[in-house]
């Protein structure tokens, strides 16, 4: 069998999610044939946020039998696969230390070529994945996660250039932060969407950091110390509908600043398609108003499916699959590189 047409193993384990992935391209189509994720939320709630140890010693227990389990699951073997791919950057260190030597000792022991994946590259292509359908170029891709907000031109295949990103807190970092303010549990990001839409988004006046700053560069700090302010100047007790308001408040102010600078850019690079991906994007409100922005605008919009959102395996396949496709795998033996760029 063409090695093209060969399934391949994915390992993703950039932060404190383990998962494994098998899939085919066929005619440039991902045919997933098999995906688990293990989520360590349970032994890092209690620390309030991701604890590198815990998670590296979570990771080495659970990715073995998950790649077992994958490879009974996709009805595959080891000899049957034509390549092993793995994450190779950015994350926590340690997690990707995981991840990526099991994926070469594996590779060694059963004679099959291995690939270092770029984190950031999965959620990329992610959209793409959800709707079954090849890549499209050029685009703009806004990719909102727990340490990543950017804006990238995508001009062509592997043809990249971040026109913004965020000059401190991301926006999954600043929801995550400002539900620790308000005493909600982590991670804050569904926390806070859920209270928000019990509440008033014009009862706080937050800022919209950065919105006319008249480039793509993101800022979430001031917007998260506005929040605190205004909670510390509330007069008594905090009730939950003051939390409520100030979620709905604080959304609100990221979303109208993610769909302004999303917008100026379409219209500036004449783009036609928008693409949403990251662990943000499974924000419903964000969503929404970005479908809505690109609707009045006139351009096509394409969000990345919850499933795929979040790190996972099944978009570090794909990535490695497209460019598996187009003869442009990167090297195994490079190291892993926790800030590796797009």
């Amino acid at each position: 069998m063409d090695v093209l047409m060969k399934p391949i193993l994915g390992i993703e384990s950039s932060c404190d999610e383990t998962s494994v992935a098998v899939m085919q391209l066929e005619e440039g189509i991902p045919r997933l044939l098999a995906h688990q994720i293990a989520s360590q939320l349970e032994h890092h709630k209690p620390f309030g946020g991701v604890v590198p140890e815990v998670a590296t010693r979570q990771h080495m227990q659970q990715l073995d039998p998950m790649v077992e389990s994958v490879l009974v699951q996709a009805g595959v073997s080891l000899s049957d696969l034509g390549l092993i791919a793995a994450t190779r950057g950015p994350g926590l260190a340690s997690s990707l230390m995981i991840g990526y030597t099991y994926a070469q000792g594996l590779g060694a022991g059963c004679a099959v070529p291995v690939a270092g994946i770029n984190h950031m590259e999965g959620h990329l292509f992610s959209p793409f994945l959800s709707a079954e359908r090849e890549p499209v170029y050029p685009h703009l891709a806004l990719i909102v996660s727990g340490g990543h907000t950017m804006l990238v031109h995508v001009k062509a295949a592997w043809s990249y250039e971040i026109i913004g990103k965020t000059r401190d807190d991301a926006a999954g970092e600043a929801f995550d932060k400002v539900a620790k303010l308000l005493g909600m549990e982590y991670p804050g990001g569904p926390e806070v969407e859920k209270r928000a839409c019990e509440g008033d988004a014009e009862r706080f006046d937050f800022p919209r950091s950065m919105l006319h700053s008249g480039d793509y560069a993101f800022s979430f700090s001031g917007l998260k110390t506005a929040v605190r302010y205004t909670l510390e100047k509330l007069p008594g007790a905090v009730t939950d509908q003051d939390r409520a308001d100030m979620c709905a408040g604080f959304q609100q102010a990221v979303i109208d600043v993610l769909c302004g600078k999303s917008k100026k850019a379409l219209e500036e690079f004449d783009l036609k398609l928008l693409t949403v991906s990251g662990g943000v994007s499974c924000n419903q409100m964000l969503v929404t108003a970005l479908q809505k922005m690109c609707d009045e605008i006139g351009v096509d919009f394409l969000p990345s499916n919850p499933k795929f959102s979040t790190d996972n395996a099944a978009m570090i396949t794909y990535a490695a699959a497209l460019r598996q496709q187009d003869g442009v795998l990167l090297s195994v033996q490079e190291d892993i590189d926790p800030n590796l760029s797009l």
